[in-house]
């Protein structure tokens, strides 16, 4: 894939996101939080993350191994298809047992249980919509695989909004109802994308085949042991502040940072969207010897002025932004906010050199790097969450992903052999020197609506990229031509 192609296919992915995933993070999910209390959806989210830690089990690594295997064996996809569904299925059973005898003994009754139920249903469905996606992206349907990214979020919205703000209920908007929307929606999801792949398959004949799952398993271990990894150093927060402290304000701090973790979540979506395209693209990059710095490099430097934009302007402008969507806690969100929306500056780089550390094949030290940062995650919540709460949390994840990415990097420079010289540090350092006192600027002299203000902020951050050369208007035009 050219230069031009992977920016033409990202464009697409990322628009079609931007359409929707912002109205269901900030209008649907932030508002299903305001209709049912800080308190009731921290208690939802505690037990959402709860299951989110076990996905391991769901997926075993196979969606990644599938993703860079097809990527490199297009023949192999009826093969692998026929006998993954059925794997999934096991493995899906598997978990919904694992977490709710778990949820039961660390406690979790009634309602929790309930939720508890649905939720590790989700968790299912989109573990199985993501292995049928890894299929079509493996194959460079991207255009297709950008629509499927956005169905069902699409379907949740107009349940949703419905329900919240259509009249169609004479009672107050309840958590089950959004847990139960998001079922309904993942079922549709899941079947559009059945159909795509087995459309692409020349047959499929479904059936078990204990050899070939336990050659699938044994070869997806390594990435289901990273996934397990990463789902506990990033999801374990919340866990931890709902355990760890009184009662009394457990769930209400877990709605806290919810609150201000839902800006992270819609900036990391942007982040994930480049290693949709990179990992099939770094594979079979790797498998032909192609030159990976042009792409590299433009991934670096478009995530380095996303993040880092994102990054200044929303520590700025933290209160206006949050009072557009939230009317109770604000002061306590921003708090936590400040500290807590910063990682999406390590994070990006991790979906950059860790997908180029997966794509060829290094494990085991991504699996290392993954183990530093539950160890320092896990310390750090321990000794911080106690006196600071949701802040505390925040801390820790910040410092867990500073670590990880750091480590990646360094990873990536030895056994890669990869120039990091040849990526523009310089410039993404003039690039900040020039955007943080700019927005502390706008931030002062501004009294316009906030969403003016920010649309302000984030033309002048555009116009800054081009003047510190983040971005290369030559570079563009070349881009452009070749497209013509």
């Amino acid at each position: 894939m050219k230069q031009k192609d992977f920016i033409i296919n990202l464009i697409i992915l990322l628009g079609l996101n931007l359409l929707i995933k912002p109205f269901w993070v900030f209008g649907i999910d932030a508002g299903v939080q305001t209709s049912v209390g800080a308190t009731q959806y921290g208690a939802y989210f505690a037990v959402f993350n709860f299951t989110f830690l076990f996905n391991m089990l769901l997926d075993m690594g196979i969606t990644n191994f599938n993703n860079r295997n097809i990527a490199c064996h297009t023949h192999l996809l009826t093969k692998h298809l026929s006998g993954i569904l059925t794997l999934k299925l096991v493995l899906g059973f598997a978990y919904l047992i694992l977490v709710f005898i778990l949820g039961f003994i660390i406690g979790y009754r009634d309602f929790q249980l309930k939720i508890l139920f649905w939720t590790a249903i989700n968790q299912f469905l989109n573990s199985f919509i993501l292995y049928l996606r890894s299929n079509i992206s493996a194959l460079f349907m991207f255009k297709t695989d950008s629509f499927l990214s956005v169905i069902d979020r699409l379907i949740m919205i107009v349940i949703c909004s419905i329900l919240l703000w259509g009249n169609a209920i004479d009672q107050p908007f309840k958590i089950e109802w959004f847990v139960y929307s998001q079922s309904f929606a993942y079922v549709i999801s899941a079947t559009i994308a059945l159909i795509i792949v087995t459309n692409k398959a020349t047959e499929l004949p479904v059936h078990w085949n204990w050899s070939f799952a336990r050659l699938i398993l044994r070869k997806s271990l390594p990435f289901a042991i990273l996934h397990l990894l990463m789902s506990f150093y990033n999801r374990i927060d919340s866990v931890m502040i709902e355990r760890i402290l009184p009662a009394s304000i457990a769930d209400f701090e877990t709605g806290i940072y919810a609150s201000a973790f839902r800006f992270l979540d819609a900036l990391v979506m942007i982040s994930y969207l480049f290693s949709v395209i990179l990992l099939p693209l770094f594979s079979r990059m790797l498998k032909e010897k192609t030159n990976l710095i042009p792409i590299v490099k433009t991934s670096f430097s478009l995530l380095v002025f996303f993040s880092v934009t994102a990054t200044v302007i929303l520590i700025f402008f933290r209160f206006p932004v949050l009072e557009l969507i939230y009317k109770n806690n604000i002061t306590e969100s921003a708090w936590v906010l400040q500290f807590l929306i910063p990682c999406i500056i390590p994070i990006s780089f991790t979906y950059i050199f860790g997908t180029l550390l997966t794509a060829n094949g290094n494990m085991k030290m991504m699996n290392i790097i993954s183990f530093i940062g539950i160890l320092v995650n896990v310390l750090v919540n321990f000794i911080l969450i106690p006196k600071l709460h949701a802040t505390g949390a925040a801390i820790a994840s910040l410092s867990t992903q500073s670590v990880v990415a750091t480590a990646q990097l360094c990873v990536i420079a030895r056994q890669l052999k990869f120039s990091l010289k040849s990526l523009p540090w310089l410039r993404s350092l003039i690039y900040c020197a020039l955007l943080i006192p700019t927005t502390c600027l706008l931030h002062a002299k501004l009294t316009l609506n906030p969403l003016i203000t920010l649309l302000i902020a984030g033309v002048c951050a555009y116009g800054l990229a081009l003047v510190s050369g983040l971005f290369s208007v030559k570079e563009v035009l070349r881009l452009k031509r070749e497209r013509g």
